[in-house]
């Protein structure tokens, strides 16, 4: 039998093309062929991560041009001035699919697809040329079951019968829910009339419509909400991760170390402990809430490392200079990984994207949550309620007090709780790469998929000639 031939198309996002590339370092350890397809300018960072193989291939599709509400030559969520860019930018992508389709028909005999679940318009081209098609959201099981039976019970867009806050899930009454924990996009009065909920709602459908969803976990972190999503809703969702224990170990030739490993390895030397914080590159943050943070940093007295985005205002003048024992500020793009596999990095304060959740497990890192939106509230709750791998911040209507942080960061990090977050996500940790490895839950699943996908094109070429 020939090896299998994979297409993989990610959305348009670093969040979203990190674990798409994992996939494809997992899928090329297999044996199977890869292309990768994507814009000219987001073309370097899918090469750098691809540098140690050859065996990959990368094709350049062009990004629409002259978008309205869209800066010119913007091809990446990263690039935009602001978030609220993102639907325009995403709704635009659809124009692609002519140029999507002439790729198809010029690509020897694709096994399957796998593309992302905010490219739903690639589910047309994908049935037009008879290639199955698996989704990427990078949700975890625990989100996307939730928020299908929050919907299915109409939970979050009627009030509860008792006039309570609290939603509770008759399928999951182990926990209680707050309406904010669900996406708001879904919780508006006037939701319906929104454009941004008809994409969502158009990119639901297509998921439904198609093979199976991917998903960046593995099974026993996960087994009652995989389960119950696969018995009650679909399509198969498919346990193959950490995704992130794929990437390859070995440093790039020209890697140097970066002032902020360096800074890591100087307080590792003096037997220091250290925080990592970072709320991706999505995240808008106030000035006010800003001053907050630099605040309850500064009076927790930890030592941090702290990544600032680029949609955050200046630092307050001083405040480097104040914490320049104990603290450090990075504004250029990191290898997020690198920090949590540090030896001094003991806790991560976290906007809880899904990809961050799964690299802290994986290094054994506690989390703190501080979730802004899409799934992250879910992933924060998981991670305080259903793993028990942290701790969420306290804030009213998203806003966290510098009195609050200081107190929740000298927990993780000093506390009780701490302690004992800190030895569960180290247990959690080991059964995520006990997963992965030949034999593992997600090793399984993986070879599972591949050939059942293998065996249907190869049945389907069979019945067409």
């Amino acid at each position: 039998m020939a090896s299998p031939h994979i297409l993989l198309f990610p959305f348009m996002s670093k969040g979203h093309t990190i674990p798409i590339l994992n996939l494809a370092h997992l899928l090329l350890s297999r044996g199977a062929a890869v292309t990768l397809l994507t814009t000219p300018q987001n073309r370097p960072f899918i090469s750098t991560s691809l540098s140690h193989t050859t065996a990959a291939s990368i094709i350049d599709i062009p990004f629409p041009q002259n978008i309205q509400g869209i800066p010119p030559g913007v091809e990446s969520t990263d690039k935009l001035p602001e978030v609220s860019m993102w639907f325009r930018f995403a709704a635009a992508t659809k124009l692609m699919q002519p140029q999507f389709e002439q790729i198809l028909k010029s690509l020897p005999h694709v096994t399957f697809m796998a593309t992302d679940g905010f490219l739903g318009w690639t589910l047309d081209s994908a049935n037009k040329y008879g290639i199955p098609r698996l989704v990427s959201y990078g949700m975890c099981n625990f989100s996307m079951a939730l928020n299908q039976a929050a919907d299915a019970n109409r939970l979050i867009i009627e009030p509860q019968p008792d006039g309570s806050e609290v939603l509770k899930i008759a399928e999951f009454p182990w926990h209680k829910f707050k309406k904010e924990d669900f996406s708001s996009v879904f919780m508006e009065p006037e939701a319906k009339k929104n454009p941004v909920y008809d994409f969502i709602s158009e990119q639901i459908i297509a998921t439904s419509k198609s093979y199976g969803v991917v998903v960046n976990s593995f099974y026993e972190l996960e087994s009652t909400y995989n389960d119950y999503w696969n018995s009650e809703f679909g399509p198969k969702a498919w346990c193959i991760g950490p995704l992130c224990l794929a990437q390859p170990k070995n440093k790039a030739e020209n890697y140097q170390i970066p002032r902020w490993i360096e800074w890591l390895d100087k307080m590792h030397g003096k037997g220091e402990k250290v925080l990592y914080v970072a709320f991706g590159s999505q995240v808008e943050i106030s000035i006010n809430q800003f001053r907050e943070i630099e605040l309850g940093l500064e009076k927790s007295g930890v030592n941090f490392l702290w990544v600032v985005g680029k949609n955050v205002p200046q630092l307050e003048e001083g405040f480097e200079e104040r914490v320049r024992e104990r603290g450090i500020v990075v504004k250029e793009w990191v290898d997020q990984r690198e920090i949590l596999q540090h030896e001094c990095v003991q806790g991560f304060f976290s906007h809880c994207g899904w990809n961050s959740v799964m690299e802290s497990i994986c290094a054994k890192v506690p989390i703190l949550g501080w979730p802004a939106m899409a799934d992250q509230p879910l992933n924060a709750f998981m991670v305080a309620e259903e793993m028990r791998v942290g701790l969420r911040v306290e804030s009213c209507e998203g806003f966290v007090r510098w009195e609050g942080l200081e107190k929740v960061v000298k927990e993780l990090m000093e506390g009780v709780s701490g302690k004992e977050a800190r030895e569960r996500v180290a247990e959690i940790g080991a059964a995520a790469w006990k997963a992965v490895e030949e034999g593992g839950s997600s090793w399984r699943t993986l070879n599972q998929l591949v050939n059942e996908l293998q065996e249907k094109r190869i049945n389907s070429v069979i019945k067409c000639n």
